[in-house]
């Protein structure tokens, strides 16, 4: 088995340049680099990657735990954050907490064993101790974790706003948003907070409907359903996020409404891969490029011990569906 003395030797180069090579330590020539990897490959040398994180006393691991990457806001979160961290030297492992506090503290569990750099958490969850962790650089995602954790948030209270004021600005006065428990303490609950007040700014009577976040897809259904039933007359739903607000149109459409004649309906993230299948729903974009991008900022910032904000707050806008 090739030793990194071999890698020098071929090189023509000494032990410690291709140990700065490997550690990625001082000014380096590209030519001096390229030689190194050049006898690497041809040695089928592989560094000792476990004596090369006991040295650095780092892993180059991220962990992210998010409720699930099958929801599109939290799929193209995961991509950007993924790539971001790779282009700063980082791997990820990806957690899919799917809004369950055991498996998420298990998750965690496995992450603190396996020595992660630092954590990028998402999920619903509170109150889970491990957070607490002496020393383990953590940011958050729209979620409040602890006081001592930075949190990354869109403004939830202007896209609250926007979304609402959007659809009174088209005539209708009875509209319904749909939102998580009231009790979560989550940035996104300022989203219903500035729907309640546009409504009353506007002499309307707010109605919000809280749906769990566990809940399956027959049961949000049902809910819904709840909404057409106890309020025929509805005129407009405020969904609090776009794959809820689908799941609206395609029943409010089985019920005989069609949307936007019958219904107006707005939803929130206003991903990529929704503005493309679902083109005519009227939503708001959380800038998750930028959101991704400040994470890893933050994180960097934690790692290398310096001071964070409590919040950083990201600007959120409008996409006006195909139907307007």
């Amino acid at each position: 088995m090739p030793k990194l003395e071999d890698v020098a030797k071929r090189a023509n180069l000494s032990k410690t340049t291709v140990s700065r090579v490997l550690n990625k330590r001082g000014y380096l020539s590209q030519k001096t680099i390229d030689k190194v990897y050049q006898a690497m490959e041809e040695l089928d040398y592989h560094p000792n990657v476990v004596a090369r994180q006991l040295y650095k006393n780092k892993t180059d691991l991220i962990g992210i735990l998010l409720p699930t990457v099958a929801n599109p806001f939290f799929g193209e979160l995961t991509a950007a954050l993924e790539d971001l961290l790779y282009q700063q030297g980082f791997k990820v492992i990806i957690g899919n907490s799917m809004n369950n506090p055991q498996k998420e503290a298990d998750y965690l569990q496995q992450l603190l064993i396996k020595q992660v750099d630092g954590l990028i958490v998402g999920s619903h969850n509170q109150g889970i101790q491990q957070y607490r962790h002496a020393g383990l650089p953590v940011v958050s995602i729209d979620r409040i974790m602890n006081q001592d954790i930075p949190v990354i948030a869109s403004d939830n209270y202007r896209g609250g706003q926007l979304a609402t004021e959007r659809l009174i600005a088209q005539g209708v006065r009875k509209i319904i948003h749909t939102n998580g428990p009231h009790d979560l303490a989550t940035p996104a609950q300022r989203r219903r907070l500035a729907y309640e007040d546009s409504m009353k700014e506007h002499n309307l009577q707010p109605i919000t409907y809280e749906l769990d976040f566990n809940i399956s897809t027959v049961d949000k259904d049902k809910v819904f359903q709840r909404i057409f039933v106890e309020h025929p007359d509805v005129e407009a739903i405020f969904a609090s996020n776009d794959t809820d607000a689908v799941q609206i149109i395609q029943l409010a459409q089985a019920s005989g409404r069609q949307v936007p004649r019958d219904l107006l309906v707005i939803g929130y993230d206003g991903t990529q891969l929704v503005r493309e299948l679902v083109p005519q729903l009227t939503t708001i974009i959380q800038p998750i490029a930028q959101i991704a991008q400040t994470a890893v900022e933050v994180l960097q910032r934690r790692l290398a011990k310096q001071t964070t904000q409590k919040e950083y707050l990201l600007p959120v806008s409008l996409w006006a569906g195909t139907t307007g």
